[in-house]
C-alpha cells in the first residue's frame, strides 16, 4: 500500500499468487533453509543461526522443519514420476545404511541409476522396506547389489558388486595366505580391464570362465567343511574362505554378468556414491526426531540428487518448488 504525496489517495496492489499472506517469508528463504539442511546436512539450529547472521531473519527450528515438510508435500508428484522412471530402466543399483529416528535404528534405502535417485526410510532393513518403497519389488530388470540375501528375493535379474569381491579376495590372499584368492583376484582384474578397453575376445572370456571355476574349486578344497561340534546346537560356522567360494559358485552368473551385457557395470559404485550422502548426513547432523521428518528429508534429497545428476540447478529447482512449480525431468538414458 502506498499513499500519493500529491493527492493523498491510497493505492494497493494485488499480492502475487505465491504470496498467500500479508506477512511471510518468501520462496528464496524457504529454499535457502531447505538447501542448507537437506542439501548440505547443516543441523537445524545452525541453519537458524545462518539466516539470522545473513538476513536478520530470526526463524526457529520448527520453521525450517515446516519448510522441508512443505517441499516434501509439493514433491509428491515428482516422486511418483521418479518411481515410474526407475521401473522403466534396464539396470538399477540398490544399497542401504542405518539411520536413527527418535533414537531408534531405522534404515535408509536407495534405488538409483545415472539420471535419478530414490531415497526411502523404513524401520526395517528387509523385504518390507523394499515393498514400501514400491520400486524394486515390481522391477524386472537387472538389480546391481552387494549380495545381501534380501535382494535375491526380488523378481528381477541380479548382478553382484565385484568391488566387494575384490576386497574379500585381497583379505583372504594377504591376511589368510590363501593363494587361490590372489590368483582369482588378479584374473578378475585382468578380464575386467580387457572388457573395459574393448580388447576382450570370446576365447579369452571362455578361458577366464574355466579358470574362475578351477580357482573356486581350489578355494573349496582349501577350506573344508567344518564338522558339527558335539553337544553344540546349530550349524557349525564355516571358514570365511569357504563361504566366499560357495558364493562364487552359487552366484557365478550374477558376478560375471558384466562380461555378458555391456549395460551391466562391474561394480555397484552408483549406489555406493548415492548412499554415502546418507552416511554424511548421519555423521554431520545426526538422525531424525520423527519418522515423518525422515521421510520428508528422503523425498527432498531424492529431488536434489536427481537435479544434480541431470545437470540442473538445485537452487532454481528448490525456489520453483516453493513457488508451486515443478521442473520437467527426463528419466530416459
Amino acid at each position: 500500500m502506498k499513499r500519493c504525496p500529491n493527492c493523498g489517495c491510497r493505492g494497493q496492489a494485488a499480492f502475487p499468487e505465491h504470496v498467500p499472506g500479508q506477512v511471510q517469508y518468501g520462496p528464496r528463504l524457504h529454499a535457502f533453509t531447505t538447501l542448507l539442511n537437506v542439501g548440505h546436512f547443516i543441523p537445524l539450529e545452525r541453519v537458524t543461526q545462518l539466516t539470522d547472521a545473513l538476513f536478520g531473519a530470526s526463524i526457529s527450528d520448527g520453521t525450517v522443519a515446516l519448510n522441508i515438510n512443505l517441499a516434501s508435500e509439493r514433491l509428491e508428484p515428482f516422486e511418483d514420476d521418479l518411481k515410474t522412471g526407475l521401473r522403466q530402466q534396464a539396470v538399477l543399483h540398490a544399497d542401504e545404511t542405518g539411520a536413527k529416528v527418535n533414537g531408534k535404528l531405522n534404515w535408509f534405502h536407495v534405488a538409483c541409476f545415472a539420471r535419478g535417485t530414490l531415497y526411502t526410510l523404513h524401520e526395517k532393513r528387509g523385504y518390507a522396506a523394499l515393498e514400501a518403497a514400491g520400486v524394486l519389488t515390481d522391477f524386472t530388470g537387472v538389480v546391481v547389489h552387494d549380495a545381501w540375501s534380501t535382494y535375491f528375493r526380488l523378481p528381477g535379474e541380479h548382478a553382484l558388486c565385484n568391488a566387494h569381491l575384490l576386497r574379500e579376495l585381497r583379505k583372504l590372499d594377504e591376511h589368510d595366505r590363501q593363494p587361490w584368492a590372489g590368483e582369482l583376484r588378479r584374473a578378475l582384474q585382468q578380464v575386467y580391464h580387457a572388457q573395459k578397453t574393448g580388447t576382450l575376445t570370446d576365447e579369452q572370456r571362455a578361458v577366464f570362465y574355466t579358470r574362475f571355476d578351477e580357482l573356486v574349486l581350489a578355494g573349496l578344497e582349501a577350506n573344508p567343511v567344518q564338522e558339527p561340534v558335539p553337544k553344540r546346537r546349530g550349524k557349525p560356522k564355516q571358514l570365511p574362505g569357504r563361504n566366499l567360494a560357495l558364493r562364487c559358485q552359487q552366484h557365478r552368473a550374477a558376478m560375471l554378468l558384466f562380461l555378458e551385457r555391456a549395460d551391466v557395470p562391474f561394480d555397484n559404485n552408483q549406489a555406493e556414491r548415492d548412499i554415502r550422502m546418507a552416511c554424511v548426513k548421519r555423521k554431520v547432523s545426526g538422525g531424525f526426531r520423527s519418522e515423518v521428518g525422515g521421510q520428508a528429508f528422503c523425498r527432498v534429497r531424492s529431488f536434489i540428487s536427481t537435479l544434480q545428476k541431470q545437470g540442473l540447478s538445485v537452487w532454481t529447482g528448490l525456489v520453483d518448488v516453493f513457488r508451486g512449480v515443478l521442473p520437467k525431468l527426463d528419466f530416459s538414458c
